[in-house]
C-alpha cells in the first residue's frame, strides 16, 4: 500500500500543542506565553478538537483550570501526559500520511527529532509520539518509528505530492550525515510519497535555530501556489538571501511545466529581545486548521497586509491574526508550536 503525506489543508481531527512549563526555556516568560496558547486553544476548539501534551499531571490540572477560566469546551480537548523538554510540536510531532487508494487508511510516522542538529536536549520530546499514538490514535492506523532525522517544519507538501524543503536544513550534516541528497530523496519518496522535490537553496531568518526550516520562508497553498516572505528593505541583512530565494521560486515549474503562482508576504520590522538578539518574525509561519488560517502577527504596520495576502492563498478559509510576539522570544512562531492531526487520526473523533 502506497502512502502520501497529507497537505496541511486536508481535513483535520485535531491540532496538537505541547504546553510550555517551568522546566523549559519558557520559564521566565510563561505569563506572556500562556495567553497565546489559550487564544490558540479557543480558535482550534471552535473548529475541531485539540490535543494537549502536558509534562505531568500537575501541569494537566493547571491547564484544565486555564481552559475552564477561558470557557473552552473541554469535551473537545484530549490530554497526553508525558515528560517534555520543550514545546515545538511541529518538529517533534508525528507526520501523517494517507493511503493513495484509501483515504481512511492512515500511516503515522515517528521520525527522529534530535533538537535541530543536537543543539538542544530532545530525548523526552523524541518519545512524545509513542505515548500520543498509544493513548489516542485510532487502532486501524499504522504507526512506524524511523531512524531518520526529520522535523515537520522542514518539509511542505502539496496535493500533487510535490515536496518543498530547504537544502540548508535537510542536507545539513547535523541531521543525517551519512545520507546523500539522493538517499534523502529516495527515503522521502518511499515514506512520504513525494513525487517531485523543490529544493530552496537560499533564505534564512536571523535568530532561527532550525537551519532554515521551510515553514519560516515558503509555504504551499492549493492549486500550485507558493506563499513566501519577501524582504524589500535593501538595508536589511536578509535582503540578498531572500531576493535570491524569490528568483529561485520564480524558476520553479509544476509537473506540466508551468510556473507556480507566487503570493508574497510582507516583511515585518526587525524585532529584538532584551539582549538585542534579532528574533525570527515571519508571516509565513501560519497554521491551517479546518475552515481557518491562523496567522502570526507582531504589532507591526504590515500585519493587515499579511492577512490580506494569506487570504488570497486560501480564499475558502477565514483568516485570523494571532499576536505571536511572546512566542518569537524563544525563536519560533505559531506554526512551530503546533502540529495537525488529520481526519481519522484520533480514536472516536467522528
Amino acid at each position: 500500500m502506497n502512502f502520501r503525506l497529507l497537505p496541511e489543508w486536508a481535513e483535520q481531527d485535531a491540532i496538537m500543542l505541547t504546553w510550555p512549563h517551568k522546566d523549559t526555556d519558557w520559564a521566565d516568560n510563561l505569563a506572556h506565553v500562556e495567553p497565546v496558547y489559550i487564544e490558540l486553544a479557543k480558535h482550534i476548539t471552535a473548529q475541531q478538537q485539540l490535543v494537549v501534551v502536558a509534562h505531568n499531571e500537575l501541569l494537566k490540572t493547571y491547564i484544565i483550570s486555564l481552559l475552564n477560566k477561558a470557557e473552552i469546551n473541554l469535551e473537545r480537548v484530549h490530554f497526553v501526559v508525558t515528560p517534555t523538554n520543550d514545546t515545538w510540536a511541529r518538529d517533534h510531532g508525528p507526520l501523517t500520511c494517507s493511503a493513495l487508494d484509501n483515504a481512511d487508511q492512515l500511516k503515522i510516522y515517528d521520525f527522529t527529532f534530535n533538537g535541530w542538529g543536537n543543539k538542544f536536549e530532545s530525548k523526552l520530546d523524541n518519545q512524545i509520539n509513542h505515548t500520543l499514538v498509544k493513548a489516542l490514535s485510532d487502532k486501524k492506523n499504522q504507526y512506524q518509528v524511523l531512524d531518520l532525522v526529520l522535523e515537520g517544519g522542514g518539509v511542505e507538501i502539496n496535493e500533487h505530492g510535490v515536496l518543498l524543503t530547504t537544502s540548508e536544513c535537510l542536507l545539513n550534516k547535523n541531521r543525517n550525515p551519512n545520507l546523500s541528497p539522493n538517499d534523502i530523496e529516495t527515503l522521502l519518496k518511499s515514506h512520504l510519497g513525494a513525487t517531485h522535490f523543490l529544493w530552496v537553496d537560499h533564505g534564512y531568518l536571523a535568530g532561527d535555530d532550525t537551519d532554515s526550516h521551510i515553514d519560516t520562508l515558503v509555504r504551499f497553498a492549493p492549486n500550485n501556489t507558493l506563499v513566501y516572505v519577501k524582504c524589500d528593505d535593501k538595508s536589511d541583512e536578509h535582503y540578498n538571501a531572500l531576493n535570491a530565494m524569490e528568483k529561485q521560486l520564480q524558476s520553479f515549474k509544476t509537473a506540466d511545466n508551468t510556473p507556480y503562482s507566487l503570493i508574497e508576504l510582507p516583511w515585518p520590522k526587525a524585532v529584538y529581545d532584551n539582549e538585542q538578539t534579532r528574533l525570527p518574525a515571519t508571516y509565513a509561519n501560519y497554521l491551517i486548521i479546518n475552515n481557518t488560517v491562523l496567522v502570526p502577527i507582531y504589532a507591526d504596520a504590515n500585519d493587515e497586509l499579511a492577512l490580506t495576502q494569506v487570504q488570497k492563498a486560501y480564499p475558502k478559509h477565514n483568516v485570523v491574526g494571532v499576536n505571536c510576539l511572546p512566542i518569537i522570544e524563544q525563536f519560533g512562531s505559531l506554526h512551530c508550536i503546533t502540529m495537525q492531526l488529520p481526519r481519522g487520526f484520533l480514536a472516536g473523533a467522528a
